[in-house]
């Protein structure tokens, strides 16, 4: 019955604000253009405000999940009119503030203590007002300016019934619609379901923003605010009172002299630091959660709030994406046609050589051209319709970075129309494989996993006894035995190789160490230079060979 209420709630705004001006009518069937011309919604009169207005309004009367959504399009000047951006930038920070009465009910029942003795001073009046909470400024007892963030009241029952009908719309997707499966609706929306009940917890956001403060201490890129814990709950979160100049305020950039190419190059680089550095990214990187400080315009930093909503990415996924990006950098299609395969992105039994011209049809055009010709959106819409062709599936991993990213050639556009993202990312990406792969990437892998091999090593011949006493006990037939006992001894050789190889690299790594330090190690300092390159380059063979 919610579910209903909810889709009746949504078709009821839909028609009050006559949203049916948005439908591609001319595109549309005959069929479906006259049961269109003959909706419900033709009984209501045309609102008195522009499409932009109408849209945002609408919007913010579905509530949050839909004001989210607005936020990510307020971002795309290239995918929207200029009337309707304008229009919907005003969701970033200005949704209607619910009663500053209810805001102090949840601050002191949290606290547990009025506000007059929590604060020497506490406004009631907002200072800005999203989607899912409001702000408030205040003044510690110990003179600390702060703001305090509340939660919206009642907010949790709002989105639980827009998640109930995503969740029905997804399971009618996958089930009736031919690329129901291969988008993977239902993760897609379990995954937006943890993210925006991970934002409904100030506790973790505050855990977001220490994390992020501590991955960017002293850093000239971003300031990340400091966390007050003990006026920190989970509906209430009280963080330091930054002051800056909102991203979205070109003009006053402009007009304090910041270098817009320096401020947009750092935001590339933020994003790209916190993915593949951290792997650990601001995921809610729309325009009202980013300002700059303007005190050295040559040089300006930004400062980041609202820490919702995080983004995490595996070993794996981080590269795989960056041997992707690099390969598109590189116009490599085909090493990107074969990571897609290995990744298992498309299926094994793709043809790499129509998946390269695919790939290379939809990506040549876009290269050595500056940002403002192009949209990183089509260039989307274009993979997007070339995987539909190979039934590549969504990574719902990957949702939260596509978003950011999309938010970040956002920002980009509004600074430094002739920013070229991709030779500013490239050299960063280069850098960060060549860490990975190199001597310290080495030495830090081997740290990592060494002692897993130790302790794995001892326990293989026990686990191929247990494992051959399950299938005795199984009755399993003669060739599945053997397939089975074929791959306990792949695995027994795997763990094998991988004991000598960490032997090997232990044994380089101390020679490496030996020889740097010749006065603590007289007898390996005596040793000739020809005896030093024999035996590196034998222990490369060897690990070689280990393989």
């Amino acid at each position: 019955m919610s579910r209903l209420q909810r889709l009746f709630r949504i078709f009821w705004v839909f028609c009050r604000y006559r949203l049916d001006i948005f439908l591609p009518l001319a595109e549309l069937p005959p069929v479906l253009k006259i049961i269109f011309i003959l909706a419900p919604w033709h009984l209501f009169p045309q609102p008195k405000l522009d499409r932009g207005d109408r849209l945002r309004i609408a919007l913010e009367e579905l509530g949050p999940v839909f004001v989210k959504f607005g936020q990510i399009l307020s971002t795309r000047r290239d995918l929207l009119p200029d009337d309707m951006a304008d229009s919907l930038k005003n969701l970033q920070d200005k949704v209607p503030p619910f009663p500053s009465d209810s805001a102090r009910e949840i601050i002191e029942r949290a606290l547990g203590a009025p506000v007059t003795e929590l604060f020497a001073e506490f406004s009631a009046d907002p200072m800005a007002s999203a989607s899912v909470a409001q702000v408030h400024a205040a003044t510690l007892k110990n003179g600390q300016k702060v703001v305090v963030k509340v939660l919206r009241p009642g907010i949790e029952k709002t989105i639980r019934q827009d998640l109930s009908l995503m969740y029905l719309m997804a399971g009618m997707l996958e089930k009736y619609w031919v690329e129901g499966k291969r988008l993977h609706p239902l993760e897609v929306v379990a995954d937006y379901d943890s993210t925006i009940h991970d934002e409904l917890d100030l506790q973790r956001e505050a855990a977001n923003a220490s994390q992020l403060r501590r991955n960017f201490d002293n850093s000239p890129l971003i300031y990340i605010p400091f966390i007050d814990w003990d006026f920190t709950r989970k509906q209430v979160l009280v963080m330091e009172r930054i002051h800056g100049v909102p991203i979205a305020d070109v003009a006053t950039l402009n007009a304090a002299g910041v270098n817009m190419k320096v401020l947009a190059e750092k935001g590339v680089e933020i994003f790209f630091t916190q993915v593949f550095r951290d792997s650990f990214f601001h995921a809610d990187m729309h325009p009202g959660n980013i300002f700059v400080d303007i005190s050295n315009p040559a040089d300006p930093q930004y400062i980041a709030i609202d820490f919702g909503i995080v983004g995490t990415l595996s070993p794996d996924d981080q590269s795989y994406l960056a041997r992707n990006l690099l390969a598109f950098f590189r116009r490599d299609y085909r090493q990107v046609a074969q990571l897609h395969i290995q990744s298992g992105w498309v299926p094994p039994e793709t043809r790499v050589n129509e998946f390269e011209a695919a790939i290379r049809t939809v990506c040549e055009p876009i290269f050595e051209r500056p940002l403002k010709e192009i949209s990183f959106g089509h260039f989307l819409l274009r993979l997007f319709q070339t995987a539909r062709r190979f039934n590549m599936e969504v990574q719902p991993q990957l949702v939260l970075l596509q978003k950011t990213l999309l938010n970040v050639e956002g920002l980009g556009r509004q600074l430094y129309p002739d920013l070229d993202l991709w030779s500013t990312a490239q050299p960063y990406l280069e850098q960060w494989m060549r860490k990975r792969i190199g001597p310290s990437g080495f030495l830090k892998t081997l740290q990592t996993h060494f002692p897993a091999w130790l302790e794995q090593s001892p326990e293989m011949p026990q686990l191929i006894h247990d494992a051959l006493l399950q299938l005795r006990g199984a009755g399993p037939t003669e060739q599945q035995n053997r397939d089975t006992l074929a791959l306990l001894r792949e695995q027994q050789l795997r763990s094998e190789r991988r004991w000598r190889r960490g032997c090997i690299a232990a044994l380089l790594a101390a020679t490496a160490v030996a020889a740097s330090h010749p006065p603590s190690q007289q007898w390996l300092s005596g040793l000739p230079v020809w005896s030093w390159i024999l035996f590196i380059a034998t222990g490369a063979l060897v690990l070689r060979g280990s393989r």
